[in-house]
């Protein structure tokens, strides 16, 4: 979709539990730094805490929230903001402020040059600057996914995104577990022939709230053992 200029529009796609201390700026910080038409989208899983509430009381007509009552999961809350999305350039991020959204504008300008574009962490330049722990374990999950996928990836589960709305005519997201089904789309969208470009940024642990991934060390562990399964059946997975 354009506008009267025709510039396109930007959908980003916010997924939230819980985040009502950041929200608000997440959603600003947004609209502050892309420069195209944007529209926000958050899908918020009935958060305790009233997230849902606090995005509706914005009352800017560029910010949309969508409440589901009995779904959750990361991924088809992303999947169910797309769907409810318009834009020609679509893309997710966390909503804790843990990526940069003054990123966002050079992310989009390599959409003219490349299908996707991935906010990486791990590519020349980038940084990740959460706990020692998270970020071993998070650099082993990488460097199994780039080893057994291939296609030169440095951040296969990067969660920060912009594409072109037509790679999803060719590609699909599973809407299934945490942050693993990011490795099977983006190696699936390599597998296509789709281009792929990383910009690095710095990733930051979060300031307010409680991080999603890591509420226990046995659900961290279990999650992680997620990744290493669905990374090698994403590569024997025919794709059709």
């Amino acid at each position: 979709m354009q506008n009267a200029k025709g510039n396109e529009l930007v959908s980003i796609v916010l997924p939230t539990y819980n985040e009502r201390e950041t929200i608000v700026d997440s959603i600003q910080h947004v609209l502050n730094d892309v420069r195209e038409p944007v529209e926000v989208i958050v899908v918020d899983d009935d958060s305790p805490d009233g997230t849902y509430r606090i995005v509706a009381e914005i009352g800017d007509p560029r910010v949309k929230v969508i409440r589901r009552i009995k779904t959750r999961g990361l991924a088809s809350a992303i999947n169910r903001g797309i769907i409810e999305s318009r834009g020609d350039i679509v893309g997710w991020m966390d909503a804790d402020i843990s990526m940069p959204s003054s990123k966002l504008p050079i992310m989009i300008e390599h959409l003219r040059e490349y299908d996707i574009v991935i906010g990486s962490r791990y590519a020349e330049g980038g940084r990740d600057e959460r706990t020692y722990f998270r970020v071993v374990t998070s650099r082993l999950i990488n460097g199994l996914a780039t080893f057994i996928l291939g296609y030169g990836i440095k951040d296969y589960d990067s969660g920060f995104i912009v594409m072109r709305r037509r790679v999803l005519d060719q590609v699909s997201i599973m809407p299934t577990g945490y942050g693993s089904f990011f490795i099977e789309f983006i190696f699936a969208c390599c597998k296509k022939g789709l281009s792929v470009h990383e910009v690095p940024y710095t990733f930051v642990d979060r300031s307010k709230g409680t991080s999603k991934s890591m509420p226990s060390i046995w659900r961290f562990l279990r999650t992680g053992m997620e990744y290493v399964f669905r990374i090698f059946t994403a590569r024997f997975r025919r794709i059709d």
